[in-house]
């Protein structure tokens, strides 16, 4: 990698941490809760899943078990924002946008009320829950809504932070989680702002543009492309909207060539919103890597992110294939 140094720390998988986004999200809600008494917590009946259980067990009074109905989950969540709350609902990403997204679209997103939807056991990393659970719309669905923002955080302790941002912010948002325990990769120490993308490894022939949890394999495999002479920028976008577009353009023009990754719906998900960004000002060849028109499958996590082609190994040799077709290597 240019320089040789990651800002990232050790990524070997013997040495690397790993924990559940929904974690950090468990956490971030508590300390918002702690920080300020209008924060509300509504769940529909996943309470102990989606790690809403800390807030309820510190602040029983702040916290409401909605049941199974996703629908009045967030309709009740938007007339608690109108009357001066900060809510945060909760439930599977399958259900919250999947089931509820016309009441989020209409009295949500159209009343520019600061709920925060929270999506967790998300993308194909839900695992042996099979395609049912596998939420991989979800981005495309949220972000297509105006007044929307969508985080996708990166690990337990970016997701943390993020819940603590989102907590300050007065837009409404939707906040995507992961079930199964993923790699942390960030410390304390690493900024995040619902304003930025990070560039986490500099480099001149390559721009990777990845989220969420996929940002770890993207680094894995810059590792290896770097070993073959490929020296790849990785950027890490935490916030799909809005985009980071001057970070990202500022990459794309200086390597000529973008791969983004995912592991949800390519179409709609950031490699669209990463193509759409580039088609309109700086067109470059891109390659998208993620879930492409399909649906997920049962499995554990890593049998599914080796099928759907989304290790660091099949990161690398797909990037070795569009490097040779653009006659670039």
């Amino acid at each position: 990698m240019s320089g040789g140094t990651y800002i990232v720390g050790d990524l070997s998988e013997d040495k690397i941490e790993m924990e559940p986004t929904r974690e950090g999200f468990g956490r971030g809600l508590v300390e918002a809760g702690r920080r300020n008494g209008n924060i509300v917590a509504l769940c529909a009946d996943l309470t102990a899943s989606t790690k809403m259980d800390m807030f309820a067990k510190e602040f029983p009074e702040r916290f409401v078990q909605i049941g199974v109905a996703e629908q009045n989950l967030v309709t009740v969540a938007s007339g608690m924002a109108a009357m001066g709350k900060i809510p945060f609902a909760s439930s599977y990403a399958a259900f919250n946008p999947g089931r509820n997204w016309e009441q989020i679209r209409t009295t949500i997103a159209l009343n520019d009320q600061p709920v925060k939807i929270v999506g967790s056991h998300a993308g194909l990393i839900t695992g042996p829950d099979g395609a049912t659970h596998q939420m991989l719309e979800d981005i495309a669905l949220m972000r297509a809504l105006p007044n929307m923002v969508v985080v996708v955080p990166g690990d337990s302790i970016e997701a943390e932070k993020a819940t603590l941002a989102l907590a300050e912010d007065p837009r409404p948002a939707y906040l995507r989680l992961a079930r199964d325990k993923t790699p942390v990769f960030t410390s304390q120490r690493s900024p995040f702002s619902l304003k930025r993308a990070y560039v986490l490894t500099p480099g001149k022939d390559l721009t990777i543009v990845s989220t969420g949890t996929m940002t770890y394999h993207a680094l894995t495999a810059a590792e290896k492309l770097y070993k073959d002479g490929i020296d790849t920028e990785v950027v890490h976008v935490p916030v799909i909207k809005p985009l980071d577009a001057v970070t990202i353009l500022q990459s794309a023009q200086k390597t000529g060539i973008v791969v983004t990754i995912e592991e949800g719906q390519i179409n709609g998900g950031l490699g669209g919103a990463v193509s759409e960004l580039l088609g309109e000002n700086h067109p470059v060849p891109i390659k998208r890597l993620g879930v492409n028109d399909r649906f997920g499958e049962s499995g554990t996590p890593a049998e599914l992110l080796d099928k759907f082609g989304l290790t660091a190994k099949h990161i690398a040799k797909s990037v070795h294939a569009f490097l040779t077709e653009q006659g670039r290597q």
